[in-house]
């Protein structure tokens, strides 16, 4: 377990997910005041938080609703225990699920300029997640989960969700973590863990100081884009609206398939080392070119991104951007950009769960290596 304040800190700050450092089911709007404000370049360590074991459907009650599985009381972070009893709002049918924590405000950073956000360290908080569908969500609602529907209830009385969670532990098997999702008699699919924070963003321009988005629907701001290449190593480009960017984070994953389909993946806590700079505007554009939406970028791959609640148009606004991307920072004709997007990229599905829905695009920086 990785409590508060215990083990590895790489960070030169460092962000402790509590009732005051964090939204539930909201993003922070324009006037909320900066949990911290570091320089552009510092790295910051944040300990965040996974909503699964903490929800009003699983008792906002971590410590007796993980008991079922056999986790002590001790096996149930400190964090997850303080947020489920404190007085923080959080309504389960209107808001969204996630601990977002933050704002961290970054000195010198303007709308217009980027916000660069390099992904240094992943650790693994504790040793078990949930795999979650619920009623009315995911790729098959109506469908799936299988069990009865939500019947509601009156007044305060008792209410029913009848959500399917999964308990999935994690093991170390020939040196490295994987999840164990068991079915049958004694068998069980077992995989490999690839954590990634689903939900980075910078705080939009609302036009509202007190205005704060529902933190499930990605945006031009980032957000829940549920990017499953976003593991370590790799960067995220968000552009900036406000003074101070307002960056934050949350929504954990130790592995995610593309697509999403039951509605979360395997969500579970990590302490996330990142580093926060600020490329001005003027040096955005030859290395990004108009950058309108996120934009990610791992060793291999560049990552133009696409969004749209049309699953239709959210691939043709990946394929536009990709093909602008190509022809702004690379010189390629725009009709040759397409050619090879068609022949050589390859366009993902980020996610279909998330009201707007995501995909990436895949571009092999191999493929633009100088010619000899």
């Amino acid at each position: 377990m990785l409590q508060p304040t215990s083990g590895r800190i790489d960070g030169e700050h460092y962000l402790q997910t509590t009732p005051d450092t964090c939204l539930w089911g909201r993003l922070p709007g324009p006037g909320r005041p900066p949990a911290l404000r570091v320089a552009s370049g510092a790295t910051v360590t944040i300990d965040t938080l996974s909503h699964e074991g903490i929800l009003e459907d699983q008792g906002r009650d971590p410590v007796g609703y993980l008991s079922r599985f056999g986790v002590p009381a001790e096996g149930v972070l400190a964090d997850a225990r303080d947020l489920a009893a404190s007085g923080v709002a959080h309504d389960y049918d209107t808001d969204g699920p996630h601990v977002v924590t933050g704002p961290i405000a970054v000195d010198g950073a303007e709308p217009g300029d980027v916000l660069r956000v390099e992904v240094l360290g992943l650790l693994v908080r504790a040793p078990y997640g949930f795999i979650s569908s619920r009623h009315g969500y995911g790729a098959l609602p109506g469908e799936f989960p299988e069990t009865a529907p939500d019947t509601g209830a009156s007044g305060e009385g008792p209410r029913e969700h009848n959500s399917v969670c999964v308990f999935t532990e994690v093991v170390e098997e020939a040196g490295r973590l994987h999840g164990i999702v068991p079915f049958g008699q004694g068998r069980s699919a077992r995989f490999p863990l690839a954590p990634f924070l689903g939900l980075m963003g910078v705080t939009a321009d609302t036009g509202d100081a007190g205005d704060s988005l529902h933190s499930v629907p990605p945006g031009n701001f980032g957000g829940n884009l549920d990017i499953n290449e976003l593991q370590v190593g790799s960067t995220l480009y968000l552009p900036v609206q406000v003074p101070g960017a307002g960056f934050y984070a949350g929504d954990p994953h130790y592995a995610q398939g593309d697509g999403e389909v039951a509605l979360t993946a395997l969500e579970a806590p990590l302490r996330a080392t990142l580093r926060l700079s600020t490329i001005p505007r003027a040096e955005a554009e030859p290395l990004l070119g108009a950058l309108g939406e996120p934009f990610a970028e791992t060793a291999a791959h560049w990552i133009p991104v696409g969004l749209h609640e049309d699953l239709d148009e959210a691939m043709r606004r990946a394929v536009r951007a990709a093909v602008d991307f190509l022809s702004l920072t690379q010189g390629m004709e725009r009709s040759k950009a397409l050619a090879y997007l068609s022949a050589a990229a390859d366009f993902e599905i980020s996610q279909v769960v998330d009201q707007v829905k995501g995909v990436h695009c895949l571009i092999r920086k191999a493929d633009f290596a100088p010619q000899w």
